[in-house]
């Protein structure tokens, strides 16, 4: 079926959540996750905790100095927290320590904690469980606009020519090259020409694939479907790669299978394409940090230039918030500016 990855995937996050709430979280976070089980993602839940592991191990190193474990706090604990504990808790993610391990956040992931913690609080002050709530008294970090990334469109035939060729490959890289062109190929046909994000790409099955109208079936974020269209020369690297997987997968070529196989024939990893996107990014564009999701970017850039519409854009890519689209083409102003080089004259033309 095509939701097994999707169950698969859930079920690993919802035991991980389970574990993380026995062992790391205080008992009255309980109540709080079972709150938000319907109208989160297991993914959300999941990176809820994360986020809230880090806060509770702040509090417990810093305000409480290890006077009491985590799992013995108290929403008593949790409403004696000040709006200067949580800015100094906004502070202590810039360089931390944890598990034996040194970690930084930048002022996005300091921002996303901050939502989570917010989040935790606001709950149980709403439930009338504590009687103030100090992290609505904290300003969110300044956020920075981020420079946009994307392959240019000799880029984007470069990148593509190195997957089929292996030219510039490493000679530890050629050795599996020869195996996995075609799948590597189709890989990033299917990123380029449709912008799906990963996760929809990972959780493809055989029969999510139809050719009669070059149609594919992908399960977009909170468990929606929806139909996408491949043009022509996405189709034949789809169909390259499933010839090719009808001569060498064995019973796993069979219409639930997955479609992308690692050579071990088992459903490729979330990590596994985004090795091999970085893989041949850094051949054709060096001083770019290309992923699967700057593909994204560079396919919804190319869609507005050719349509012009945005809507049309966020619809294709799955947005419910069109702004959120508007980083995916907001790299055209680059263009502007380069197209406007040489309007403004400084002396005059020669030949007048």
């Amino acid at each position: 079926m095509g939701t097994n990855y999707y169950i698969q995937r859930n079920n690993k996050n919802i035991e991980t959540i389970e574990k993380l709430l026995d062992d790391e979280l205080p008992t009255f976070c309980y109540d709080y996750f079972l709150s938000i089980d319907s109208q989160t993602s297991t993914l959300t839940r999941l990176n809820y905790a994360h986020d809230l592991k880090i806060f509770f191990f702040f509090l417990q190193e810093k305000k409480f100095r290890k006077s009491k474990t985590v799992k013995e706090m108290s929403l008593n604990d949790l409403e004696n927290v000040t709006s200067n504990d949580i800015d100094y808790f906004i502070s202590f993610l810039s360089h931390y320590s944890f598990n034996g391990k040194e970690h930084t956040c930048n002022e996005r992931a300091k921002a996303r904690k901050l939502s989570s913690v917010r989040a935790m609080f606001k709950f149980f002050f709403n439930k009338g469980l504590i009687n103030v709530d100090n992290s609505a008294k904290v300003s969110t970090p300044k956020l920075h606009d981020k420079p946009i990334i994307r392959l240019d469109s000799d880029e984007v035939f470069n990148i593509i020519d190195t997957a089929e060729s292996g030219q510039g490959l490493s000679s530890h890289q050629k050795a599996y090259h020869e195996k996995n062109k075609v799948r590597d190929g189709a890989i990033l046909m299917l990123f380029l020409g449709t912008g799906i994000r990963i996760s929809e790409l990972v959780g493809l099955n055989n029969n999510d694939i139809n050719f009669k109208d070059n149609s594919f079936i992908v399960t977009r974020k909170g468990g929606s479907k929806a139909i996408l269209y491949f043009d022509n020369d996405v189709a034949m690297a789809l169909s390259r790669y499933l010839e090719y997987k009808t001569n060498t997968a064995d019973a796993l070529n069979t219409p639930a299978s997955p479609l992308f196989l690692t050579n071990n024939k088992n459903r490729i990893t979330v990590r596994a394409v985004e090795n091999l996107v970085q893989k041949y990014a850094k051949i054709v564009s060096p001083l770019k940090k290309i992923s699967p999701h700057k593909l994204r970017s560079t396919y919804g850039t190319a869609l507005y230039k050719a349509t012009g519409d945005i809507y049309i854009v966020a619809d294709v890519l799955g947005h419910k918030d069109v702004n959120t689209t508007r980083k995916h083409y907001a790299a055209i102003s680059d263009d502007n500016r380069r197209g406007v080089v040489g309007k403004v004259k400084l002396r005059p033309d020669e030949d007048k």
